[in-house]
């Protein structure tokens, strides 16, 4: 995959189809320790479930394949935080440093914001510094370390740092 793949992808609502593919990718971060504590994907219908609908994506390459995606979903149950989601990002193996992260975001971003969403929040693992500055790079900021937050599968206590992202036109 050429480095000014970032410009020729095409970001697409995910869809029910797109699940066989955005599963992969999540399945290779999983792997990789570093980006989440899930040791399996879901089913489809329990990720469905678990995300809003109104901000999924994905990142196509020009052959059509599924290269990146990305969702939210809602922090809480309360109304109060209506506008507070929390998102997750995967790109594939092979297309990660060519800026697909950041098209992606940047596309959520201004679908979030279309939404009423005037807060996105990410929890990163402190090792996981390339997503630190993919989040950094589209406006988050850290807020703090959650400090031995969760196990890894190995037993072994991780620290997550919290990013969040406010909308300058949304809940201002």
């Amino acid at each position: 995959m050429s480095r000014d793949v970032a410009e020729t992808v095409r970001i697409d609502t995910m869809t029910a189809e797109d699940w066989p593919e955005v599963r992969a990718i999540f399945e290779a971060g999983i792997a990789t320790g570093d980006a989440t504590f899930e040791t399996e994907a879901p089913t489809w219908e329990a990720w469905d479930t678990a995300h809003r609908t109104d901000c999924r994506l994905v990142a196509r390459d020009a052959a059509g394949r599924v290269v990146g995606w990305t969702a939210i979903s809602p922090y809480s149950g309360r109304r109060v935080y209506e506008g507070v989601v929390e998102e997750s990002v995967y790109i594939a193996a092979d297309a990660r440093g060519r800026g697909i992260g950041t098209r992606l975001l940047e596309a959520l971003i201004e679908a979030a914001e279309a939404n009423g969403i005037w807060t996105i929040q990410a929890g990163i693992q402190i090792e996981n510094e390339a997503s630190m500055r993919l989040h950094e790079k589209v406006g988050f900021r850290r807020v703090g370390v959650r400090e031995r937050i969760g196990r890894d599968p190995s037993g072994r206590w991780r620290d997550v740092v919290l990013l969040e992202r406010r909308s300058a036109i949304t809940g201002v």
